[in-house]
């Protein structure tokens, strides 16, 4: 079987740096470009560490090579652009529709991305209506499979600190067992597991649009 060749972007964040790990370390890639702001610590043969500014297209055009599949784990938050919605919509609906479009031009035909649970492109909520706005970009996107992952709480350690995130983690980690049912997609999972689950979906031999929540993460494990 021949191997494939990743292209990542969010690689610094909390599951994009663990499905970096995973990507290095499986047989199946050969090699995997991970479009950074600033240079990656990690070191690999295997690694194509790209730094670019992300709101140049015609940089990014430059250092997207013909590959496979795309995983797109980027996003902020509104601390982190000072409560700009404008620049939020830059990094959470224009980057990743900027690339995806650019991956089309050069072969790639899968498209691997995070999302969040309850995503919706009529939510009267900025930024689930930011996520189902994305969602309903890529999937006009003549890509053969586009895998759509809406976690819930995310549990694992991240490099910034986020004080309601951290109450939701500890809320999440002990409570999830009450939710069930219908209920049960908002239930916390492991930023691990959200990773694995990412790379096991690009080897499945699934087409179009598939969607996944708690359950079916989980069932990717």
């Amino acid at each position: 079987m021949e191997k494939r060749k990743a292209l990542l972007i969010g690689a610094s964040g909390l599951i994009g740096s663990q499905l970096l790990e995973y990507l290095l370390n499986n047989e199946g890639y050969s090699s995997v470009i991970a479009l950074t702001r600033k240079p990656l610590t990690v070191k690999s043969e295997k690694l194509r560490n790209r730094v670019v500014d992300f709101e140049d297209f015609s940089q990014l055009r430059e250092n997207i090579t013909p590959g496979n599949v795309i995983f797109c784990c980027i996003g902020t938050t509104m601390k982190n652009v000072k409560g700009d919605k404008a620049a939020y919509r830059k990094i959470d609906f224009d980057i990743p529709i900027g690339i995806a479009r650019q991956g089309i031009e050069m072969g790639y035909q899968q498209f691997i991305l995070v999302s969040a649970v309850r995503a919706d492109s009529h939510s009267s909520n900025f930024y689930l209506r930011l996520k189902g706005e994305v969602e309903d970009a890529i999937g006009k996107l003549p890509f053969e499979a586009i895998h759509i992952f809406r976690p819930s709480i995310l549990i694992g350690k991240r490099n910034e600190r986020r004080w309601g995130e951290g109450i939701a983690q500890i809320l999440g980690k002990y409570f999830s067992f009450l939710l069930i049912s219908k209920w049960s997609k908002y239930k916390a999972i492991s930023s691990n597991e959200v990773a694995l689950g990412l790379i096991r979906a690009a080897d499945s031999n699934k087409r179009g649009i598939i969607i996944y929540h708690y359950t079916e993460i989980k069932s990717l494990q």
